[in-house]
């Protein structure tokens, strides 16, 4: 019998704020531990929350960037858990009147796509984390507060690999609109899964069991994989999958029952009697909507269909926003978009994998670039000398043009010019040519780099390879008559 896979995810976001989700104290990270704490965030006796609006807009962003229908009318809950991570006893977040219902997000996974749709997004606050050591345990609440979006799927996920692809789109889609860092080290992002398993041909979804606070998406990946198979091979075997929270333990690569899971009346939700409900207008809406950048998808699309780009181009360019607006100014400005891809793809690209930076942290901008694309497409220098050029421009401020024509790197271009240079290198190197007629096509480039060094680099390239193709050719020919 075969058993299908029911997946859905709830993925924890932290948002891009400067204070805390109901205080004002700073969300900045890798301070020492519980020094960005005051009495609202460690739940001091008659300490009074405060909403952060901003943490609302960047919620509100995210559920119109995913489709999501935004609640004009939302509120707080008093979630009640007893964790030493959570100061409080309770979480303030949001239960039955969130800030955004229902969207989805489409995925491509082997050349064919697929809808997961969203149940919710809801707000809520951030716990504090723990550190547990040989002997004992410690808690940082600077986490603590920190505003805190959590993204709910339906159960429409059916393999780790379909998992993967959408925690991908939606980290792509959330740093499009700006609202998280999405780092993973720093626990920007962070989620929990469940799974159940069903035979094939019942739509009743099984009992599902639950992995907590999975924080790459390798783990992920590898933990679902493993808890299928674990679930599969306990219901093939007339066994019963018990709904329970787990853990997954990487280097064991198992997963391991921490608790049985929790029901929502086993939290005690209640509306926080501190906070007034969130009324949201129209107008505040389509107001904020009006900001959204493109999204990802939309956005590759229209590359390939204005810029005549191929699919894995497009792909390349749009995964991050920064290099997509980058690719999109240099495009317009030097009015060739799969020449500034070439070259944005390849040479940019390295250099900043080599410098570790990213595209906006280096010196090297559209204006330049599109500079630098032109001088090569009008001749006056040709690509071997722009190359070499670039690395200069990625690290410090300059203009290209400048820089030709200060050094003198104009490019040789002239037919007659380029011609002699030839001449020269045939009548210094006659070894080479006696090698041409003789059948080795190569001693033809070989022939070619000698113009480009008499040239000093400057010459154009295609000029030479065709004018000592010609020349080797008339030889050839009179080779043959006599």
């Amino acid at each position: 019998m075969n058993y299908l896979p029911s997946v859905g995810l709830e993925v924890h976001v932290q948002l891009k704020t400067n204070t805390k989700m109901f205080c004002g104290c700073t969300t900045a990270y890798g301070a020492p531990p519980n020094t960005q704490v005051c009495p609202v965030c460690l739940g001091y006796p008659g300490a009074m929350p405060v909403m952060n609006v901003a943490a609302i807009r960047l919620t509100v962003l995210s559920g119109l960037m995913l489709g999501c229908r935004i609640g004009a009318h939302s509120k707080f809950d008093r979630k009640s858990y007893f964790y030493p991570d959570m100061p409080k006893n309770y979480q303030i977040t949001q239960y039955d009147q969130p800030l955004c219902l229902g969207g989805g997000l489409v995925i491509e996974l082997g050349g064919q796509t697929k809808l997961i749709r969203l149940t919710r997004i809801h707000l809520e606050e951030d716990v504090g984390k723990s550190t547990h050591y040989a002997g004992c345990s410690g808690v940082d609440f600077n986490r603590a507060g920190v505003p805190l979006m959590e993204i709910v799927t339906e159960p429409d996920i059916s393999s780790a690999d379909e998992a993967v692809a959408f925690l991908l789109a939606l980290k792509q889609t959330l740093l499009y609109a700006g609202v998280s860092e999405c780092n993973l080290e720093e626990g920007n992002l962070r989620c929990d899964v469940n799974i159940s398993v069903r035979p094939e041909g019942t739509g009743k979804l099984g009992t599902k069991a639950e992995i907590k606070n999975m924080n790459t998406f390798k783990g992920v990946q590898a933990a679902l994989k493993y808890e299928v198979a674990r679930q599969i091979r306990c219901v093939a075997g007339g066994g019963r999958v018990v709904q329970e929270t787990l853990r997954w333990d990487p280097d064991l690569g198992e997963t391991f029952s921490m608790r049985s899971k929790e029901d929502a009346h086993d939290y005690r939700y209640f509306p926080e009697p501190d906070l007034l409900p969130v009324v949201l207008a129209d107008a505040q809406i389509e107001a904020w909507r009006a900001t959204l950048p493109e999204r990802p998808a939309e956005r590759r699309a229209r590359f390939m269909h204005v810029y005549g780009l191929p699919a894995y181009d497009a792909g390349v360019l749009t995964a991050e926003r920064g290099v997509a607006d980058f690719f999109e100014a240099t495009a317009r400005l030097c009015g060739n978009g799969k020449a500034a891809s070439n070259w944005i793809m390849t040479d940019v690209m390295r250099l900043l994998g080599e410098s570790g930076r990213s595209v906006t942290q280096c010196a090297l901008t559209p204006e330049v670039l599109a500079e630098l694309i032109l001088l090569v497409e009008r001749r006056t220098i040709n690509l071997p000398t722009a190359k070499g050029l670039l690395p200069e421009l990625f690290e410090q401020a300059g203009r290209p043009a400048e820089l030709v024509a200060t050094r003198g790197l104009g490019q040789v271009g002239g037919e007659d010019e380029i011609g002699r240079l030839v001449e020269q290198a045939l009548a210094a190197n006659p070894r080479v040519v006696q090698d041409f007629l003789a059948g080795k096509q190569a001693a033809a480039q070989a022939l070619v780099g000698q113009v480009m060094k008499l040239s000093r680099g400057k010459a154009d390239p295609q000029m030479a390879g065709r004018l000592v193709a010609e020349r080797l050719a008339a030889r050839q020919g009179g080779a043959a008559v006599s």
